[in-house]
């Protein structure tokens, strides 16, 4: 199973745009306020070198819960709008 966790902040208009785009799409995502998960984050950060959001981590999941496969994307380095940022998503998902 593969799972989208999707950083972001309150009163970011990107990070809202964003969860929209999911949303529509109907792609379930777990949403992560960087603020409530601030180590987490921080660890995030960093790994990629980016703190820049709204930032994506893909996990592959296998039925034991043990993660498989870890992806990083940040705004800027990986994509660089909601639509690129999108497609990658997807693809991520196939």
């Amino acid at each position: 199973m593969k799972k989208v966790i999707l950083y972001t902040m309150k009163g970011c208009s990107h990070c809202d745009d964003m969860k929209e785009s999911l949303k529509k799409s109907k792609i379930k995502f777990i949403g992560r306020d960087i603020d409530k998960y601030k180590k987490e984050y921080d660890l995030f950060v960093e790994a990629t070198g980016n703190e820049f959001i709204p930032a994506f981590m893909l996990l592959s999941v296998n039925e034991k819960n043990e993660t498989s496969d870890v992806v990083l994307m940040v705004p800027d380095d990986d994509f660089e709008d909601i639509n690129e940022a999108m497609v990658k998503v997807k693809q991520y998902l196939k």
